[in-house]
């Protein structure tokens, strides 16, 4: 048989695999799915997420513990989507809960400076070694655009660099060519890890470049960590050309105690936070040297104006404050992103038992899938993977009580331990193994 009819054969047997696993989770989710159509006539795709939306339809959830959720059905799961990375304190934390029934009691729409946002940003800097004064407002969204803006209003240029396949938030999203709804910044485009490419771009564009936005490792994208010398090379161009290099860490700040350029030792000029830090309500930060943050002082002249109605939240505020500074303890920022890394290895590991050609990509406790054949340092890399490979993975994890993304991404809670990581780990070699006759193999 020729080489075509083999890949033909292979992808109708990968197909058909695919719609069968599908039925099954249909049959199995009745009450989604119902719940799926009804939403619909008022929510388009009936959701207001697009990233929580997949094929045939997406379970409903109606409670979480600890590290495992159960949905509208009944089937309970282990939870390894963690909100997107929000969730790394799991679903149910005493101490965080203890502190919204507190603050709730006290009143949750106070309009003026509380206790608690003082207690957060001095949290804040003195967790991330780059950021001297932080402001608050509420998405790691909100913030790239205030830190984007803040650097083009600083420096009076107006262009900003951004890395192909890159995602900073809902309207500054660059995978596949970028979106239509992204805001209009006239913005120029590397490719991660390249070096010498992106050194060149940042010194030909010198005169107009405003800021450089970097994820440590990219999120969205994949999971692919930007190498050290990577990230000095943007240190060193842009303070070569006075361009404001902004480290994305809105997903990444969970890799280390004191985030990924701490864990690096290379401190940007500004920073942004998300996810996590809200303690599992709505946040977002963006904070770094002290000289420009302080220009959004009230009290000096030309200050920048920063409103947000929810930006201080006393929600917000006392959860981020109480996982920052009780839960998030470094004992727990190491042992979580320690066990992130045996995962990522014994999944690696099962891939390489069973000869399969994929790789999980990764750092501490976020990781990604990928069918294609390894290493991967660019996201271009990623372009030859199969879909469907990836879909069946998702459905086929589901059905085994893993609640896992669509896209391959993984993202552990703290109270995920090592029964849980074991589990997954079976779960994960059991996929391969009856799924092996669908799955691509490894070059001898």
């Amino acid at each position: 048989m020729s080489q075509g009819s083999a890949e033909t054969r292979r992808n109708v047997n990968l197909d058909s695999v695919l719609a069968e696993a599908r039925q099954r989770f249909t049959d199995a989710n009745p009450k989604s799915l119902a719940r799926h159509k009804d939403a619909s006539a008022s929510l388009p795709g009936g959701n207001t997420r697009a990233v929580l939306w997949y094929r045939p339809f997406p379970v409903s959830l109606v409670s979480g513990d600890g590290c495992r959720v159960t949905d509208l059905d009944g089937h309970t799961y282990v939870d390894l989507v963690s909100e997107y990375t929000a969730g790394l304190y799991g679903h149910s934390d005493k101490t965080i809960a203890a502190a919204l029934v507190e603050v709730i009691q006290g009143g949750i729409m106070l309009g003026a400076p509380n206790l608690y946002e003082a207690r957060l940003a001095g949290a804040v800097v003195d967790r991330f070694p780059a950021i001297e004064r932080v402001r608050f407002c509420n998405s790691g969204t909100e913030a790239n655009i205030m830190a984007i803006s803040a650097a083009r209003a600083i420096t009076g240029r107006s262009k900003v660099l951004a890395f192909r396949e890159g995602y900073h938030g809902g309207v500054l999203t660059f995978a596949h060519g970028g979106s239509p709804l992204n805001l209009p910044f006239p913005f120029v485009f590397g490719d991660y890890n390249d070096i010498d490419g992106t050194v060149a771009l940042i010194r030909e564009h010198a005169g107009d470049l405003a800021a450089v936005i970097v994820e440590p490792m990219m999120g969205g994208g994949g999971c692919i960590p930007a190498t050290r010398e990577f990230l000095l090379a943007l240190r060193d161009a842009t303070r070569e050309t006075g361009a404001l290099l902004i480290f994305d860490e809105v997903m990444t700040s969970r890799l280390d105690y004191h985030g990924l350029h701490g864990a690096h030792g290379i401190n940007p000029d500004l920073v942004t936070l998300g996810k996590y830090i809200g303690g599992g309500a709505s946040f977002g930060g963006f904070g770094g040297r002290a000289d420009l943050i302080d220009r959004f002082d009230p009290a000096l002249p030309g200050a920048f104006s920063h409103g947000g109605t929810f930006n201080n939240n006393i929600l917000s505020m006392a959860a981020g404050f109480t996982g920052l500074t009780h839960v998030l303890t470094q004992e727990a920022s190491k042992a979580i992103n320690q066990r992130g890394d045996r995962l990522r290895e014994g999944m690696n590991a099962a891939l390489e038992k069973h000869g399969v050609e994929a790789i999980v990509l990764g750092r501490g406790s976020l990781m990604n899938l990928h069918f294609v054949k390894g290493p991967v340092d660019t996201p271009a890399t990623l372009d030859d993977a199969d879909p469907s490979l990836i879909a069946l993975w998702h459905v086929e994890m589901l059905l085994r009580g893993y609640y896992v993304t669509p896209r391959g991404m993984l993202a552990l809670s703290l109270p995920f331990g090592d029964a849980e990581l074991d589990g997954f780990l079976a779960a994960f070699d059991d996929f391969l193994s009856s799924n092996r006759q669908v799955l691509p193999s490894r070059a001898a």
